[in-house]
């Protein structure tokens, strides 16, 4: 793992006293554990994870037309997917989603775009969708995943009031290049490392579903911890017809339970949040993935699949004991 390492530094002192070895996560993995692996993630989730599940809501403002081949992403120019596509949506929609998101009562708005990179214009053009979006909600946390920053670029968003970034690992850096090839996982640990030079909170999780191998999976686990990240978003698969991973198909819900519980044994006490796939799960998949280490959600539309319902998953994080903040009336 030496060649993700960001700043261990950083990371919590219980982060690094509590987690487990490589090798006993492996084992955890085997069929004949998974009780104790589960058992052993919720004992950690109570033990480290504050009570509070809190929500984020994305905006998906620039469609489609990538340059990049992620064998995952309908958005990908690569692949025949019938995916919606636009360019920039412009400052008022922006603004729109945040006072939609605070109605809703989540606590960050993030604003994602398509595409390798962002050009010197549309840095500016997210800047000044950043400075309205404060101004509309004080109060709301600001977030953006933007592609490959540089850390000029990450200067001007934080200067425009953007906290936090979202950049993910997505897999294994050794599976990495068997699903992408037009960038790395050393471009976006880039990104990472400039972000967290600027005082950046950092979101970096990825999907799994993607024919990662427990070794994969447990490789996965133990690089976003060198991240020390703020958040960690968990995607689950997705299938999409035109893509090259379209036949892989939806993942079995107890493996999706136990790569949440794995993550949380790594990552004892960074919020897990529900992402991707959460609507391809059934409400009590989703509360066995409560139970082992899930502790927030991304909720409102997504990018080109329908994401979480507010109510449906504040209702589960409250049955679990966890505060949620309320509706705006």
């Amino acid at each position: 793992m030496s060649g993700t390492n960001i700043n261990s530094t950083t990371m919590n002192v219980t982060d690094i006293a509590e987690s487990i070895s490589e090798e006993e996560a492996l084992s955890l993995l085997k069929p004949e554990r998974r009780a104790e692996l589960r058992e052993r993630a919720h004992e950690t989730t109570e033990k480290f994870v504050e009570k509070r599940f809190d929500f984020c809501s994305i905006i998906n403002a620039r469609s489609g037309r990538c340059t990049e081949n992620c064998k995952w992403c309908a958005q990908s120019a690569h692949w025949k997917t019938g995916c919606e596509t636009y360019g920039w949506v412009g400052t008022d929609a922006c603004v729109k989603a945040a006072k939609e998101a605070a109605a809703n009562g989540a606590d960050r708005i993030g604003i994602v775009t398509s595409g390798r990179c962002l050009s010197p214009e549309d840095v500016d053009s997210v800047c000044a969708a950043l400075r309205e979006m404060r101004k509309a909600e004080p109060e709301i946390g600001l977030c953006a995943s933007l592609g490959l920053l540089s850390e000029k670029d990450l200067a001007k968003l934080k200067d425009a009031g953007l906290n936090r970034i979202h950049c993910n690992l997505e897999a294994a850096p050794s599976l990495f290049p068997k699903l992408c090839t037009t960038h790395t996982t050393a471009d976006k640990l880039a990104t990472i490392r400039a972000a967290r030079r600027l005082g950046f909170q950092i979101c970096c999780g990825g999907i799994i579903g993607m024919g990662e191998t427990d070794e994969q999976l447990v490789e996965f686990a133990f690089a976003l911890r060198e991240t020390a990240p703020d958040s960690i978003p968990v995607n689950v698969l997705h299938p999409i017809k035109g893509t090259p991973l379209y036949e892989r198909g939806v993942l079995d819900p107890e493996r999706v339970v136990d790569a949440v519980a794995l993550l949380r044994l790594v990552n004892p006490s960074t919020p897990l949040r529900f992402a991707g796939g959460r609507r391809d799960m059934s409400d009590e998949t989703a509360a066995k993935c409560i139970y082992v280490g899930m502790s927030a959600g991304i909720a409102g539309p997504l990018l080109t699949t329908p994401g979480a319902d507010y109510d449906d998953d504040r209702s589960l994080a409250a049955k679990a004991g966890y505060a949620v903040r309320a509706k705006r009336r």
